[in-house]
């Protein structure tokens, strides 16, 4: 969109820096006779055009333009009767510098939504069920649903049978996160999956459990979401984009086989790329304070699966759980540049720590981007990051990468850029990746973000004042 936006370029500094030149520059001079037709005032009709073809702004009307007219005049000139037919060179460039007449992020989407999935960076939260650190913080429904209310589409839930291994509790794995039932965090995400977008939520899975519970799991997701679940009737050779998917769920996990291939890797002593090594190393055994905090709430969580265990008697035989896996997952068993480079006909997820990423960056940074530009890559925190901080994104943004996970409750510049991102594209949490990370070149060849970049032009800013 070639909008013509001076809030949108310089909006950060209207409070802080006057405009001190005499005149408006020459390139509002040029736009302003173009639209007015080289006449001394700018219609309402010709500012509803420039609003339309130069601003982007499908569906403005003559009457939206006449109105904006009224409310930059009477502001300008203090007048209580709009008597004015049209605006000044002065007064267009009043206009440009209003933040709530000319905002700097649209308010609706205005992205192509129409390309698969992995063109796409998408809003997604690590831990998703976490109200505080990754060590011992409580686990509950309702991070999930203040992170879908700011428009999270990316949403993970840890999977561990509970001690009796007859239920599926969320929680963190061999730390001493307190549990909460998975019934009540998919019952969450239902119910407030689409307050802030109607574009697909996708569930990743970190699945920790026996073919017994898995199969409770397909029983769970299919009798909480019914229709709202997508997953395709065979392999999916392509994704599907996120116009075609509004209002739908989508399981995101490994296959129950790779599932079974990594837990005996654990037990043959093999330390396959995991998720949270950090903690998986510092809790190598399931520590007695575990073992009674699971006692503990058991009973309490038992009843909140009440609900679901009544329902599900009247179902027939619930479909398998690998059938439900819309977005199939993969792992770097064998290294990450041969996940990277291994050509398939299956589009799948692949998930990397942030150290991970950045050798990966380091050593084959065009591999990632031709990875990412057929595939889906999510980079996560690395295990260490035990307070709940979070990574510097722009990497992962640059090599295509689509879910950076980010802890929602954590704090600080990393997580502010995250938000900041995503209120583009009216803050429905997919913003549709650069041309140049989905295209190649004239020569064939891919995006290096390691290239040196020409800059063609450098825009200074300084006080006067």
């Amino acid at each position: 969109m070639g909008s013509y936006n001076y809030y949108k370029m310089f909006g950060c500094f209207n409070r802080k820096f006057k405009i001190s030149e005499s005149e408006p520059p020459p390139d509002v001079m040029n736009a302003f006779r173009r639209y007015s037709e080289g006449g001394a005032h700018m219609s309402a009709d010709q500012f509803a055009r420039f609003l339309v073809e130069y601003q982007g702004e499908e569906g403005c009307t003559v009457a939206d333009a006449d109105r904006i007219m009224h409310e930059v005049i009477q502001r300008r000139h203090h007048l209580t009767k709009y008597t004015r037919r049209g605006l000044s060179l002065e007064d267009f460039f009043y206009y440009l510098f209003q933040d709530d007449l000319n905002p700097p992020l649209p308010s609706q989407v205005h992205h192509d939504m129409t390309a698969p999935l992995q063109h796409y960076f998408i809003y997604t939260g690590h831990n998703s069920y976490l109200t505080g650190n990754q060590l011992s913080s409580d686990c509950s429904e309702i991070p999930i649903i203040k992170a879908l209310e700011r428009g999270v589409r990316g949403i993970e839930l840890d999977l561990w049978p509970n001690s009796a291994k007859d239920n599926v509790h969320v929680l963190h794995g061999r730390t001493l996160t307190t549990p909460v039932t998975l019934y009540k965090c998919l019952k969450s995400i239902k119910e407030h999956a689409f307050v802030k977008s109607p574009y697909p939520v996708i569930i990743t899975l970190e699945d920790h459990l026996t073919p017994d519970l898995q199969a409770k799991v397909a029983e769970m997701v299919t009798q909480v979401f019914g229709d709202m679940l997508y997953y395709p009737e065979a392999v999916s050779l392509e994704f599907p984009s996120p116009e075609a998917l509004k209002h739908r769920i989508i399981l995101s996990t490994k296959p129950p086989k790779e599932y079974l291939e990594t837990k005996q890797n654990k037990e043959d002593g093999v330390s396959p790329l995991g998720k949270d090594s950090f903690e998986e190393e510092f809790f190598k055994k399931e520590t007695p304070t575990q073992s009674e905090t699971d006692a503990k709430y058991d009973s309490d969580l038992d009843d909140e699966d009440g609900d679901f265990q009544n329902q599900k008697a009247s179902q027939q035989a619930p479909p398998e759980y690998k059938r439900l896996i819309g977005i199939h997952a993969c792992k770097a068993k064998h290294g990450v540049r041969h996940a990277l480079v291994t050509a398939s006909d299956k589009v799948k997820r692949l998930s990397l720590n942030e150290q991970e990423l950045e050798k990966a960056a380091a050593s084959c940074g065009t591999d990632v981007v031709r990875f990412t530009q057929r595939n889906i890559l999510r980079v996560f925190p690395k295990g260490t990051r035990v307070t709940s901080s979070n990574f510097h994104p722009m990497m992962g943004w640059t090599h295509g990468a689509q879910m950076l996970a980010f802890n929602m409750q954590g704090y600080g510049k990393c997580l502010w850029m995250m938000h900041g991102m995503f209120r583009a594209n009216g803050g429905c949490g997919y913003v549709k990746k650069p041309d140049f990370l989905m295209n190649r070149g004239p020569y064939n060849e891919l995006f290096d973000p390691k290239r040196p970049v020409v800059v063609r032009k450098t825009l200074k800013v300084s006080d006067d004042e």
